[in-house]
């Protein structure tokens, strides 16, 4: 890795020599699938060379674990929708579900919606989709999340502000 990539690369650099081992063996204990854990080990060192600002951790191990647990968890709920993706078509009779093209796009489109409200919090994401999704009322997901319908409301301006950023980009 060099530091052209980014204006920290050398930091990230002596991490992936000193460490990525140690980082490898600890997400093959946390993940079946052996190529998974190579794939999640590298997305760890390119989510450091994508940040903008990265001070040299004091514990190294303990940051790396952290940013791949990240990682892990997000590995976990995209393979948790796709789950629930795939028992929800086997509900659709035969004839009448997406080719295996449509059904590739949807789940690549429901990972990126994911995605997007991975951002928030689970209470706002979870306002956002009641909201959305099932057309709840602020009063009725305020009592569902045992929160104010003032704080319903801001979660689900954060929902919007979200989708705005994915469709436009962020706000002049």
């Amino acid at each position: 890795m060099s530091s052209v990539q980014s204006p920290h690369g050398e930091l990230v650099g002596a991490l992936y020599r000193d460490h990525r081992g140690w980082l490898l063996g600890w997400l093959r204990r946390n993940v079946a699938c052996a190529e998974r854990a190579e794939d999640l080990s590298q997305d760890t060192f390119v989510r450091l060379l994508g940040r903008e600002q990265l001070p040299a951790p004091r514990e190294p191990r303990a940051f790396l674990a952290a940013v791949a647990r990240g990682l892990l968890f997000d590995h976990f709920r995209r393979a948790a929708l796709e789950q629930a993706y795939l028992a929800e078509l086997m509900l659709i009779p035969e004839a009448e579900q997406p080719s295996p093209e449509e059904q590739h796009l949807i789940l690549e489109d429901l990972k990126a919606i994911d995605r997007l409200l991975g951002k928030l919090s689970s209470k706002a994401r979870a306002a956002f989709l009641y909201n959305r999704l099932d057309g709840m009322g602020h009063a009725e997901i305020a009592e569902r999340l045992g929160v104010s319908v003032s704080r319903v409301r801001q979660y689900l301006a954060q929902g919007m502000r979200q989708c705005y950023v994915a469709l436009y980009g962020e706000p002049t």
